[in-house]
């Protein structure tokens, strides 16, 4: 089959990233279908199922129905769940459906992914994410890897995606974003752990005022809030994120303590989260703080209350 455009798109996974895509590509007039496995849990399904139609996306029973009516499918689900999403969705891309990708794994799990994929008569792009996507929504910077990457790049432009190509090599793209993730999702941890440690002694502002000093070029008390409001928010998917890192680290024959660290850290903050440290009493759901002397403060009152 070949495809001159992209008409019909599917999303495995409708988390943040899948709701964004469908937003920009509905407001284009794209058709749209969706599945995500939440979809069938009572207690998450009821926003994404509201969300999905108040954008006209159609929702599949299955990964595999929806890959048999689209011409695209966009895999948008937590790092763990890539190589399961990729083989669940692979029979219904018997006819050359395209197979973005989205998922931060390792080199190894897409190489994986893109077997199941290609195996089953599929087309398989591995994409790598360079940034947060909500400041540029469809726009955010994407590397493209695969024998195919050039190709499929031609029919996103038209659609806004900004994605280039990498390499024709598969595990390119994804080992740059994991290199990358070593170092931005360690900051998160680190910035954690030293200013909640500050909080308790009392020395946060001169941490910040180091800190500035050393390198004045960035806001560290901006920088501060928006690392412990993404953690609080996102903690479970981006230590799954970083497991997938340390996998990556491993696959080039080092160990990786530090990665291995903040996949840790990261997934105290997510539990943290779960147990409601930063969701204030008789507040409806999350609710995060702007100032992250705030966050720290509950942080340090769960730490002081255990026995």
């Amino acid at each position: 089959m070949t495809v001159r455009s992209l008409h019909r798109i599917g999303l495995v996974g409708y988390g943040e990233v899948g709701r964004i895509l469908a937003e920009d590509l509905r407001a284009q007039g794209v058709a749209v279908s969706a599945f995500d496995l939440k979809f069938s849990k009572a207690d998450e399904a009821a926003p994404l199922r509201a969300h999905a139609e108040a954008h006209g996306v159609t929702l599949a029973a299955s990964a595999r129905a929806l890959a048999e009516g689209v011409d695209l499918v966009v895999c948008a689900v937590t790092a763990s769940q890539t190589l399961a999403a990729a083989e669940a969705s692979a029979p219904g891309c018997a006819g050359g459906t395209w197979f973005l990708d989205f998922n931060s794994a390792s080199p190894g799990a897409k190489a994986r992914a893109a077997a199941r994929v290609n195996e089953a008569g599929g087309r398989y792009v591995e994409g790598a994410v360079m940034t947060s996507v909500p400041p540029y929504r469809i726009r955010v910077p994407m590397l493209l890897g695969g024998p195919d990457a050039e190709t499929l790049a031609a029919l996103l432009a038209p659609l806004g995606f900004a994605a280039r190509v990498a390499s024709d090599r598969l595990g390119v793209a994804s080992a740059t974003k994991m290199c990358r993730s070593v170092i931005i999702k360690g900051m998160e941890a680190m910035m954690i752990e030293s200013l909640v440690t500050a909080r308790h002694y009392g020395v946060e502002d001169s941490v910040l005022a180091s800190l500035a000093e050393t390198f004045p070029q960035i806001d560290w008390e901006k920088q501060a809030a928006y690392f412990f409001q993404r953690v609080i928010e996102h903690g479970r998917r981006r230590s799954e994120e970083v497991r997938e890192v340390a996998e990556t680290v491993r696959e080039a024959g080092l160990v990786p303590w530090s990665a291995d660290g903040t996949a840790d850290r990261q997934a105290w903050v997510a539990n943290l989260a779960d147990d409601g440290v930063f969701t204030p009493r008789g507040s409806p759901g999350f609710a995060r703080s702007a100032d992250w002397r705030t966050e720290a403060d509950r942080l340090l009152a769960r730490l002081h209350s255990s026995p």
